[in-house]
C-alpha cells in the first residue's frame, strides 16, 4: 500500500503536509529540510521542483524557485539529492510539466518511484491528457497523482477526479496564488463544507492561506488536513539555522497537539 494511502488510513484528521522548494535557500539544503520536518511530527511532505514560470504561485514561492533556479537546482539533481533520504512519510513532488515533458514523463516517474516518492502534484496538468496519455504510466510506477479544486470546479468535474484518483484531493482554499494571508471567512467555509457533504471516496487536505496554526485549524475542521507552503518558506529563507527555525515552525503550527500528546 502507497505511504498516502496508509497516512490517511491511520491519521484521519490534522494531517499537516509542508511544502517547500528544492534549492532553497540553499542548494544542498533538500535533505536536511526533509528531515527536519519530519523530526519535528510533519504528516507529509510536498517537494517542489522549481520552474521560471510558476503560475499557480504567489511571489514567495515565485521568488523562492527563482532563487533554487540561480542555485544550480535541477530535476536531475533533486533526485541525486534524495538518493540518502530515507524518510517514512509520504514525499510528493510538486512542480509543472514542461520541465518533466523535458525529463521524460516515464523515466520521470520510474526515477521517482525508484527514490520511494508517493505521488506529483502537477497543477498544469489538464485531468483529461492526464486520463489518455499519462495514467497508465503513473499507476506502472505506483505514483498517486493529487489533482487540485477550487471553488469554481464543477460537481461533474470533481465527482471525476475521486473517481479515477486514489491519492487525496487537494482542495485550494480560494481563487487566489499561493501566500495569500487572508483568514478563512464564510464564503471559503461555505465551500468547504459544500465539498465535505459530497462524501467523496479521496481524502481531502486544503491549501493556499493556511499560514498560521489558527488557519491551519479551522481547516482541519471542514477536511482531513492543510497545507502550508509560503509561509513555511519565510520561515527558513535566511537559512542561517535550519534545524531550529524548522522546529519552532512546526512547533507553532502544532501546538495545540503536541501539548496534548504529551499531555
Amino acid at each position: 500500500m502507497s505511504k498516502i494511502n496508509t497516512l490517511f488510513q491511520d491519521k484521519k484528521q490534522n494531517i499537516l503536509s509542508v511544502y517547500f522548494t528544492a534549492g532553497f535557500p540553499n542548494l544542498n539544503d533538500t535533505t536536511t529540510i526533509i528531515n527536519e520536518l519530519e523530526k519535528s511530527g510533519v504528516d507529509l511532505i510536498e517537494i517542489g521542483m522549481p520552474f521560471s514560470d510558476p503560475l499557480a504561485d504567489g511571489p514567495t514561492i515565485q521568488r523562492s524557485s527563482e532563487i533554487a533556479l540561480e542555485n544550480g537546482m535541477t530535476i536531475k539533481l533533486l533526485f541525486e539529492q534524495l538518493k540518502i533520504v530515507n524518510s517514512t512519510i509520504p514525499l510528493v513532488l510538486m512542480g509543472y510539466l514542461n520541465p518533466i515533458l523535458q525529463y521524460g514523463v516515464e523515466k520521470f516517474c520510474k526515477d521517482a518511484s525508484a527514490l520511494r516518492i508517493s505521488g506529483v502534484i502537477i497543477p498544469d496538468l489538464p485531468f483529461q491528457e492526464y486520463l489518455d496519455e499519462y495514467k497508465t504510466i503513473f499507476e506502472k510506477y505506483n505514483l498517486k497523482n493529487i489533482f487540485l479544486i477550487t471553488p469554481q470546479t464543477s460537481e461533474a468535474r470533481i465527482r471525476l477526479i475521486d473517481e479515477y484518483t486514489d491519492g487525496f484531493i487537494y482542495m485550494v482554499s480560494s481563487a487566489s496564488t499561493t501566500g495569500a494571508k487572508n483568514e478563512i471567512g464564510s464564503e471559503q467555509e461555505q465551500y468547504f463544507k459544500r465539498i465535505k457533504e459530497m462524501n467523496l471516496k479521496n481524502p481531502t487536505v486544503i491549501g493556499f492561506g493556511i499560514h498560521n496554526q489558527q488557519t491551519f485549524s479551522k481547516a482541519c475542521e471542514f477536511a482531513n488536513g492543510a497545507i502550508i507552503g509560503s509561509a513555511f518558506i519565510k520561515a527558513i529563507e535566511t537559512g542561517e539555522d535550519l534545524e531550529k527555525d524548522i522546529g519552532v515552525f512546526v512547533n507553532t503550527i502544532l501546538k495545540e497537539q503536541l501539548a496534548h500528546r504529551n499531555s
